[in-house]
């Protein structure tokens, strides 16, 4: 990459951006008609697709989509400044005035030991700060895998946790056994349940285990779409179709497919 900017180079790059912004707040006709609810969904795709090129870890990709979640940032702001509600500078004051109020750390002069002490000053800052539960930060709106692992983290901050990772799988296992018994019974709602507390407790243990559940799960996901499209072109290669490929078949394909870079 060569020398880095400097933060000169850096403001005015900022600052160029924020003047494109307003013109096309005020030339383009899509810009213009834009509110920040026909934004929502657009920045929360751009936010996906960050989230597809850091596991990718394409940094050219990740570089490009971190330019559009700024644009989205910077299209919010400009949307509240017309408002006279807030402008790219209160934003950008408000998140530096939380940081330096929940680092005291840093800025003041408490002393910490490790992150995870860090972890818990930042929950308990919260609730001074008028937060009612710690959980409030939590978005309604997460897929349901995230949020859990949000959840337990943030209850982990104020020190509602396991002590060691052996706890949690014995945990794990009585929930799969649990669920496993529901299951026998051939009780629908019970084995929902139980099902959704199999996932949470693997959530938890991928915690201790200092594995983030979404980025396995789509590495698992990834893996899993390119041995089956191996598959599929297996089968394309003898002119027959997937489906009457037998499963003995389709098995050594597999096989094939993991041994795969």
């Amino acid at each position: 990459m060569g020398t880095p900017p400097s933060r000169k180079d850096q403001l005015a790059a900022f600052d160029r951006l924020l003047t494109i912004m307003d013109e096309l707040r005020e030339q383009c006709p899509w810009d213009r008609k834009q509110t920040m609810e026909s934004l929502r969904h657009l920045t929360i795709e751009e936010t996906y697709e960050l989230g597809d090129a850091i596991l990718e870890n394409d940094l050219e990709e990740v570089k490009k989509e971190l330019g559009d979640l700024l644009l989205h940032i910077v299209f919010y702001a400009k949307i509240g400044s017309e408002t006279n509600d807030f402008d790219m500078a209160d934003v950008a004051n408000g998140i530096c005035d939380k940081l330096i109020t929940r680092h005291p750390h840093i800025y003041g002069d408490v002393e910490v030991a490790d992150e995870e002490e860090v972890k818990k000053n930042w929950e308990a800052l919260k609730l001074k700060e008028g937060k009612k539960s710690v959980l409030e930060g939590v978005p309604q709106s997460l897929p349901a895998l995230v949020k859990a692992n949000r959840i337990q983290d943030k209850v982990a901050g104020v020190g509602f946790d396991w002590e060691e990772p052996q706890q949690v799988f014995e945990k794990l296992k009585e929930e799969l056994e649990e669920l496993q018994h529901e299951v026998s019974e051939a009780n629908t709602d019970a084995i929902e349940q139980e099902f959704g507390d199999v996932l949470f407790s693997m959530i938890n243990y991928a915690r201790f285990l200092n594995v983030d559940p979404e980025n396995a799960l789509e590495r698992t996901n990834k893996k899993f779409i390119k041995r089956f499209q191996y598959l599929e072109q297996q089968a394309q290669k003898k002119g027959i179709s997937l489906k009457d490929m037998s499963l003995s078949e389709m098995d050594i394909h597999w096989e094939a497919a993991k041994k795969l870079p």
